[in-house]
C-alpha cells in the first residue's frame, strides 16, 4: 500500500510540474569595462535529459552545467559550482568555511556522505566564549579570531573528487578562477550583503579594501573582481590544497586568526584566536554513514551528526507517518507539521553533538519506537498546541509520551549558508550544503588571499543551554560544532527521486521537512513545494513565519489551537533541489523570489545527440 501511494505521488509530479527552460548564462568577458550591466539572468526551474544543476547564483550554475556537458559527473560539477559560489556568494560560503556533501552513486546504488565541518583548534576548551565567568556577547564572539574554526571546504573538494569524481581539482577550479579574475555583475543581494556588514567590514583593512574600496558597497550592475582569490585558487590547483593545510596560505590564515589586523581607529574589540598551522595540518574530513528512514515506502537519507539535520528531519517524518497527511484538512496538516517540528527540536537540542566527543543515540533516535513514543503527543485533528519549550524524550528508553529532564531551548545559529544540488546523465546525484556561518562569517578576509574566514565556532553552546543538564554541544579541542545543515536525498525503489537542501541556520531543518511534506504528502510539484509559504517551529513559544504564511486560510484556526506565530522581516531558507521525473528527465528547481531567487539549469542535447 505504501509503495502504491509513493507511485501515486510520483505521477502527480508529471502533471503538476512548472516547466521552465534554462537560459544560457556565462561569466562577464575578460576586459569588460562597462560601468553597469544587468546581472546574469536567473531562471528558477528547468527540465532536461542529461543532467541538472540548481544553486543560488546563475554564473555558478552555468559553470556546473559546463562541467556536466564536458562529461564530468555530479561530484565534479558540485565542486566547480561550489568554487564559483566562493566568488559570487562569498558572504555565505568559500574556502574559509566548511560543509556537508552527500552523494548517490548510481553504479552501486549507495548514498555516501562526507563531513567537511570545521573543527575547533587544539587550544580550545569549554570556556572558549566565557570571560570572567560570563559568556561573551554574541556580536563580539562572531567578529573575532575566537570564532574561526579550521576550514574544511578545500579538503571536502579534494577528498570528494578522490573518492567519486572523474576530474582533477585543478581543472575544476579554472572556471571559478576566471570568474574571480574577469569579474561578475553585482546584483542587489551582493550589494546588500556588503551594506549589512559595512560596520564590521571596515574594522579590517583587508576586508574593507576588497568589499568597500571607495567606502561604499559596489553598485548594482558594476563588475566585481577578486584577483587575490583568483591567485589563491591557482595556488590550490597547483598544490592540491597543500598550500592551505601545510603551506603559505595556511600560514597566512593562522596569522590572521591569531593576530587580526584591525584598523587602529576602529571602535571595536576584536579578540584573537588560537589556531595554528598544526591545527590546519591535522584537519581531516570524515566519511560517515548517512541517516536513513523509510517514509511511506521511500528511502530518505540525510546527514548524520555532527549535523542535526538528518536525525531531526527523520524523527519528524517517523512521527508523522502514522497520520494520513495527503487527505488531511490544511489546518490539521499544518498543525501536525508544526508539532512534529517542535518535538523533534526538543530532542535534537538534548542529544545531538559531535559523535567523537559525545555519545549520540543515533540509531535509537532514528528508530520508529522512539518516534512513536513522541508522536503520541500530537493530536492531529482538533488538538491543542504543546507549550514550549517541550522537554526531550529518551531515545534509549522510549516511553509513551514520556520525557526526561528539563527542556533544552534552541540556541541561535547563523543563517548565511548556501546549498547546491546536481544530477548527471548517469543518474548520480550530489547534494552539498556549505557555509561560513554568519553573513560575512567572522568579517575577516585573509590579507592578500581574497576570502573570508568563518565564524563557525559560535555554533557551539557558549555555556550549557540548560544549567545542570549535559550539553552535547559545548566547545572542545578538535570538536566539530553541531550543525543544522540538511542535505537530503530521497530514493524510490533504490533510485533517485529527489534531492534538496537549504541555508537558514536552524530553520534549514524545518525548511527541508516542509518541502518534503508538501512534495511527498500533499502532491505539490517540487517547484510549488519550494515556493510555498514557510513556518519554522523550533520548540519556541512562537513559530517564525513569513508574511505569506499568515495569509493562509488555516492560520486563524491554528491560532485557536494555541499555535503562536512571529513574522520574520526576511524570508526563511533558500532551497535548491533536483527531481527525477517519471519520464526519466531531470527537473532542477530553485527559489523564484527568496534571497533574490535561484538559478536552475539543465544539460540539453546538442544536435545529433
Amino acid at each position: 500500500m505504501r509503495l502504491r501511494r509513493a507511485r501515486r505521488v510520483l505521477t502527480i509530479a508529471a502533471a503538476s510540474v512548472l516547466l521552465g527552460s534554462a537560459l544560457a548564462v556565462v561569466p562577464p568577458a575578460a576586459g569588460d569595462t562597462s560601468a553597469t550591466r544587468p546581472p546574469t539572468a536567473k531562471r528558477p526551474v528547468a527540465v532536461g535529459d542529461f543532467g541538472a544543476v540548481a544553486s543560488v547564483d546563475a554564473d555558478a550554475t552555468a559553470i556546473g552545467i559546463g562541467v556536466l556537458r564536458g562529461g564530468g559527473n555530479a561530484v565534479d560539477a558540485a565542486v566547480a559550482t561550489a568554487a564559483a559560489l566562493g566568488v559570487t556568494d562569498p558572504f555565505s560560503a568559500g574556502i574559509g568555511g566548511g560543509g556537508f556533501l552527500m552523494y548517490y552513486d548510481a553504479a552501486t546504488g549507495r548514498v555516501h556522505t562526507l563531513d567537511g565541518r570545521e573543527t575547533a583548534p587544539a587550544a580550545v576548551d569549554e570556556n572558549l566564549f566565557v570571560e570572567d565567568g560570563v559568556p561573551l556577547p554574541f556580536s563580539e564572539a562572531v567578529t573575532s579570531g575566537l570564532s574561526v574554526g579550521v576550514p574544511g571546504t578545500p579538503a571536502t573538494w579534494r577528498d570528494a573528487l578522490e573518492r567519486w569524481g572523474t576530474r582533477s581539482l585543478a581543472s575544476l577550479l579554472r572556471p571559478a578562477t576566471r570568474l574571480a579574475e574577469d569579474g561578475f555583475v553585482v546584483d542587489s543581494t551582493f550589494h546588500d550583503q556588503i551594506a549589512n556588514n559595512a560596520d564590521r567590514f571596515t574594522v579590517f583593512p583587508a576586508t574593507r579594501d576588497l568589499f568597500l574600496p571607495d567606502g561604499r558597497p559596489p553598485e548594482v550592475g558594476s563588475t566585481f573582481r577578486n584577483p587575490d582569490l583568483a591567485d589563491t585558487y591557482r595556488l590550490l590547483a597547483r598544490t592540491g590544497t597543500a598550500a592551505l593545510y601545510r603551506g603559505e596560505i595556511g600560514a597566512d590564515l593562522a596569522e590572521t586568526v591569531r593576530r587580526p589586523a584591525v584598523d587602529p581607529d576602529a571602535d571595536r574589540i576584536v579578540r584573537p584566536g588560537s589556531m595554528t598551522v598544526d591545527d590546519l595540518a591535522d584537519y581531516r574530513t570524515v566519511e560517515r554513514e548517512p541517516t536513513h528512514v523509510d517514509y511511506r515506502g521511500l528511502d530518505v537519507y540525510g546527514m548524520p551528526a555532527p549535523s542535526s539535520g538528518g536525525l531531526t528531519v527523520g524523527l519528524a517524518l517517523n512521527m508523522l507517518e502514522r497520520f494520513d497527511l495527503s487527505d488531511a484538512a490544511e489546518v490539521d496538516y499544518l498543525h501536525g507539521y508544526l508539532e512534529a517540528s517542535r518535538i523533534s527540536f526538543a530532542d535534537r537540542n538534548r542529544w545531538i553533538g559531535d559523535p567523537a566527543f559525545v555519545d549520540v543515540p543515533a540509531a535509537e533516535f532514528a528508530g520508529q519506537d522512539f518516534a512513536d513514543s513522541r508522536s503520541c503527543l500530537i493530536d492531529l485533528a482538533n488538538g491543542h498546541a504543546l507549550t514550549s519549550p517541550v522537554a526531550p524524550g529518551d531515545p534509549r528508553d522510549p516511553r509513551p509520551c514520556g520525557t526526561v529532564g528539563p527542556p533544552a531551548p534552541t540556541p541561535y545559529e547563523g543563517e548565511s549558508t548556501t546549498h547546491l544540488t546536481v544530477a548527471d546523465r548517469q543518474g548520480n546525484v550530489a547534494a552539498y550544503t556549505l557555509t561560513i556561518e554568519q553573513e560575512g562569517g567572522s568579517g575577516m578576509v585573509v590579507p592578500g588571499r581574497g576570502f573570508l574566514l568563518n565564524n563557525e565556532l559560535t555554533d557551539f553552546s557558549f555555556t550549557p543551554v540548560t544549567p545542570g543538564v549535559p550539553d552535547p554541544n559545548l566547545p572542545d579541542a578538535g570538536k566539530r560544532p553541531r550543525s543544522s545543515m540538511t542535505p537530503t536525498i530521497v530514493l524510490a525503489d533504490g533510485e533517485p527521486l529527489l534531492a534538496l537542501g537549504s541555508p537558514g541556520g536552524t530553520t534549514i531543518i524545518t525548511t527541508v521537512l516542509g518541502v518534503l511534506l508538501h512534495r511527498l504528502d500533499r502532491g505539490l510539484s517540487l517547484p510549488e513545494a519550494v515556493a510555498a509559504p514557510r513556518a519554522s517551529q523550533r520548540n519556541a513559544a512562537s513559530a517564525a513565519v513569513e508574511q505569506a504564511f499568515l495569509d493562509l486560510p488555516a492560520v486563524a484556526e491554528l491560532r485557536d489551537r494555541g499555535q503562536g506565530f512571529a513574522t520574520r522581516p526576511s524570508s526563511i531558507g533558500a532551497v535548491t533541489g533536483v527531481e527525477r521525473l517519471p519520464d526519466g528527465r531531470w527537473l532542477a528547481a530553485a527559489e523564484p523570489v527568496r534571497r533574490g531567487g535561484g538559478a536552475a539549469a539543465v544539460v540539453r542535447p546538442r544536435a545529433g545527440e
